[in-house]
């Protein structure tokens, strides 16, 4: 009976909450209901974590050159459009890089940002690949944590922002991350074109802070909402989400520097004459 009572004030809410949504988004592919996005994350980390190990016990690692090719350099050129269609909707078209909020009109504009918000969402099932590509290859200590968790949390975490906020000072992360995304996935392409390419990654320890400038960026701009005397954007709560993301990712980042770099575990193997070796793999992408 309680159970009962729970659910249904449960569906209550949720109908309630869900009048808010943004009516523009609403038929889009995965944006009816967070449940169908909820099956997929929560098969990816079963697979991932329990029955991709277990079905690639006992066989050989596929060899995925070709496919990791096309994979990488793919997420690359997608990431650089998204970039374009982040700037020209709004990051580089009159947004202040201040209170920014969202335009819920149904502009050219405003409806190509709300588009290429939910771009950079579906991307994020798009880069599940990265971790299902790991377990096929038996790449099994590249599954780590900070893996899964990154790639669990941001799509769940933005159909919210899909759903409700499709622009404004809660988006400015989605650009920088595509940027990051252009140079990372760029440098994994070349990767798995093979040892002859591997001469030109001398820079390959700089992908790592790459990623903790982006994490500071964001938290830095994100946090400048904390210190407005009057910001009317329209879903603060949002801004409360990326404010932890931002501290919670570049704290995750920051340890993964000290132990991979700081700790001489994975410099490039021309440098390990003054340190160990690294193990050739980043925590985060790795694609070789």
């Amino acid at each position: 009976m309680a159970f009962r009572e729970f659910t249904s004030t449960a569906a209550q809410l949720y109908d309630k909450w869900m009048k808010d949504a943004d009516p523009r988004t609403e038929d889009w592919l995965l944006m009816s209901s967070p449940l169908p996005q909820t099956v997929i994350i929560a098969f990816y980390i079963y697979f991932v974590m329990s029955l991709g190990p277990r079905l690639m016990e006992n066989r050989k690692p596929f060899d995925m050159k070709r496919v990791l090719i096309i994979y990488n350099f793919s997420v690359a050129a997608y990431s650089l459009y998204m970039c374009y269609e982040f700037v020209m909707s709004g990051w580089g078209t009159g947004y202040s890089f201040g209170c920014d909020l969202v335009d819920y009109s149904r502009s050219p504009k405003a409806m190509r940002m709300a588009w290429t918000c939910w771009l950079y969402y579906f991307s994020k099932f798009i880069e599940l690949l990265d971790t299902v590509f790991f377990v096929l290859r038996k790449k099994h200590n590249q599954v780590t944590f900070l893996h899964v968790f990154h790639h669990s949390i941001m799509p769940f975490t933005w159909w919210f922002g899909v759903r409700f906020s499709p622009g404004g000072l809660g988006t400015l992360h989605a650009p920088l991350n595509c940027i990051v995304h252009v140079i990372m996935y760029t440098y994994y392409g070349l990767s798995a074109l093979g040892p002859t390419y591997q001469k030109f990654f001398w820079w390959k320890k700089h992908l790592t802070s790459i990623q903790l400038i982006q994490f500071v960026i964001i938290t830095l701009h994100i946090s400048q909402y904390f210190f407005m005397k009057d910001c009317p954007y329209q879903y603060p709560v949002f801004i409360y989400i990326i404010a932890l993301y931002g501290i919670i990712f570049l704290l995750l980042f920051l340890n993964f520097w000290y132990h991979a770099y700081t700790k001489g575990k994975r410099l490039p193997k021309g440098l390990q004459n003054t340190t160990m070796q690294q193990n050739n793999n980043d925590i985060h992408h790795k694609k070789e």
